[in-house]
């Protein structure tokens, strides 16, 4: 088993982790970022983001993770992917700083600090027949499994950003977009609305609530319960695409720092947790925020308090 001790451990390579790196690069820590997948993050499976300073226009999450991954790169940061920290625990005496030791497949690291960087993951429905038909009808991912349903029907359920863009994505393929919301009104800004509304391709479902899937080797048909009325519908499609909010993944510390009721981690202003020596950034902690261009900035301050927490100050 490889053994090593560094100053700074980054768990997490999306837009968090990645720009704590860059500012642990900065400082000149004695670092690596470690990512149980590979390097980008979840945010690399967005068809377009439009709010990111620098790029005019639309750029794909794909494309910006990648300039991204190129400017640590060009730094000679330690990005090592496909390594997943499992056990994370704390070695402490009397007096003497915090050593955190993480292991996982044929390593074993020990750090002074840790940033976790580790993201949130799409919530689920919970409902009848979702575990059986998730990859066979059910998706996360539009811009991965979008182009398999091109002049099918399919159904996006949820009424926030991230629902409304993949809805706008998959009318380039699909025959018929269906957004479902259990509202009457969406959560998304007014931009992506307007595109919405004004897509002949797409139809909104509103106050209404999934109940159950169906189907025999792939999925057929839902069954929608309308909140107001209770009246209850079966309707045939081919895929659904579920957005209706993230969980955090925050499995590594549980148990070990301060977590708030959804179980995202609690932080001060300079990102440091409950436990002296653990920072937190992106959408793993209780943000208000959850955007490519505020995770970048958590990981910012995270490192450098990382640095002034290594050297005393």
């Amino acid at each position: 088993m490889e053994k090593e001790h560094l100053e700074l451990v980054i768990a997490g390579a999306g837009p968090a982790g990645l720009g704590a790196a860059i500012y642990a690069a900065r400082s000149a820590l004695n670092f690596k970022v470690m990512d149980k997948f590979m390097a980008g993050g979840q945010i690399v499976t967005t068809e377009f983001i439009e709010n990111y300073p620098g790029f005019k226009g639309e750029v794909s999450g794909y494309d910006l993770m990648q300039e991204i991954i190129s400017h640590c790169r060009s730094l000679k940061i330690n990005l090592v992917e496909s390594a997943a920290i499992e056990n994370l625990s704390i070695k402490s005496k009397k007096n003497i700083r915090k050593i955190f030791k993480c292991q996982g497949d044929g390593f074993e690291i020990t750090a002074d600090s840790l940033i976790i960087a580790t993201g949130a993951s799409p919530q689920r429905l919970a409902v009848k027949g979702e575990n059986e038909f998730i990859g066979r009808g059910i998706s996360f991912c539009a811009t991965c499994d979008g182009a398999l349903y091109r002049d099918r029907d399919v159904m996006v359920i949820g009424g926030g950003n991230t629902a409304i863009q993949e809805a706008l994505f998959l009318v380039k393929f699909a025959r018929k977009v269906y957004v479902i919301h259990r509202r009457d009104s969406l959560r998304a800004v007014k931009s992506l609305q307007n595109k919405a509304f004004n897509s002949a391709g797409i139809e909104f479902i509103w106050d209404s609530v999934i109940e159950g899937f169906s189907g025999s080797e792939h999925l057929e048909s839902v069954s929608l319960r309308n909140v107001k009325t209770g009246k209850i519908q079966s309707m045939k499609i081919d895929g659904v695409f579920e957005y209706i909010g993230i969980k955090p993944n925050s499995e590594l510390v549980t148990g070990m720092v301060k977590l708030d009721e959804h179980g995202f981690i609690i932080t001060d202003k300079y990102m440091q947790t409950s436990v002296p020596g653990i920072f937190a950034a992106g959408d793993v902690r209780n943000t208000p925020l959850r955007q490519v261009i505020t995770a970048v900035a958590d990981g910012a301050v995270a490192a450098t308090y990382a640095d002034r927490y290594l050297n005393g100050i």
